[in-house]
């Protein structure tokens, strides 16, 4: 889905809706109600998140994430009766994806955010789309093989994340001496990893597949070490809106008990995807597909 011409920064649309009064909660208005009202749906998007939601050499949001996210806005559409609805899509990062879906500037998140019980005291989610494992990214011949040979070593990983917690709670623990690097998103990641500032990079396995076929040389990296926690990645609204909620999880549970998200995971997970056109060969896991057959909200923690 092409982000152009209502491709817009989250400050400049935050400032848009403080001056039209469009945001959710200002009024009272229900997400339906204030999409109804202006014709328009914000949707927050990542723009390195690689397969799941990202942006392409056209400018366009792309990704499995995002294709999900299509269905839930036909879904918009077929509500309101606004066949010609407006999608403004907005990037977010791990720092601003929470506060943006609570101040009305976002109205749905499509991106890799996991869903936490202590999130649910801050924003509601969906059913979850997929469940990931939290490891690491290294070279070869780095050594690295496990966590426990990251003592004494610099590791990167997203600010604002559960790997983030989880890497620093390690540390504290175990007195392993690491110094972690929080970078603001994927591709600062990556080039940290790729210039030798780090080791290693922490993040949820199918992420940091995506994250090895953006570097100059993929063959080069390896995903290894245990995995540390599974992540259940839903969608993000505000809290508070049952209405919008179920419309969400009813287009993608409709999607996720069809044959329509076997074609879509292999799409995107089975085959190759841009712009390097590689192939993640990620099969669908028995998990994934006890989900998709009965979809949920629950966190896994």
């Amino acid at each position: 889905m092409k982000s152009t011409p209502l491709f817009a920064s989250a400050a400049a649309f935050a400032a848009l809706s403080l001056v039209t009064g469009a945001s959710y909660g200002q009024d009272g208005q229900s997400t339906l109600a204030k999409v109804q009202s202006v014709n328009l749906i914000a949707i927050g998007h990542r723009e390195t998140s690689v397969p799941f939601s990202y942006v392409d050499a056209g400018n366009n949001v792309i990704g499995f994430s995002q294709d999900l996210c299509n269905k839930v806005i036909d879904a918009v559409k077929a509500k309101t009766g606004h066949a010609d609805l407006r999608v403004r899509f907005i990037p977010v990062t791990s720092q601003n994806r929470i506060s943006l879906v609570q101040n009305g500037t976002v109205d749905l998140e499509c991106g890799v955010t996991t869903n936490l019980t202590a999130r649910q005291n801050q924003v509601a989610f969906s059913d979850t789309f997929f469940v990931a494992t939290t490891r690491l990214l290294t070279k070869k011949d780095s050594g690295i093989r496990d966590f426990p040979d990251l003592a004494g070593k610099t590791v990167v990983t997203n600010q604002g994340t559960t790997s983030e917690r989880i890497l620093r709670k390690m540390n504290e623990e175990k007195k392993m001496n690491m110094s972690i690097i929080s970078a603001k998103d994927y591709g600062e990641g990556r080039s940290t990893l790729e210039t030798g500032r780090a080791v290693a990079y922490m993040m949820d396995d199918v992420l940091l597949a995506g994250t090895r076929s953006l570097t100059a040389k993929p063959a080069d990296w390896v995903l290894v070490g245990t995995p540390q926690s599974s992540e259940a990645y839903g969608f993000m609204m505000r809290k508070g809106d049952p209405e919008f909620k179920k419309l969400v999880d009813d287009a993608m549970s409709q999607t996720m008990k069809s044959p329509e998200i076997r074609a879509m995971y292999d799409k995107w997970f089975m085959k190759p995807v841009p712009p390097k056109s590689i192939n993640f060969d990620f099969p669908m896991s028995e998990t994934m597909k006890k989900l998709y057959a009965e979809p949920n909200d629950k966190a896994f923690e």
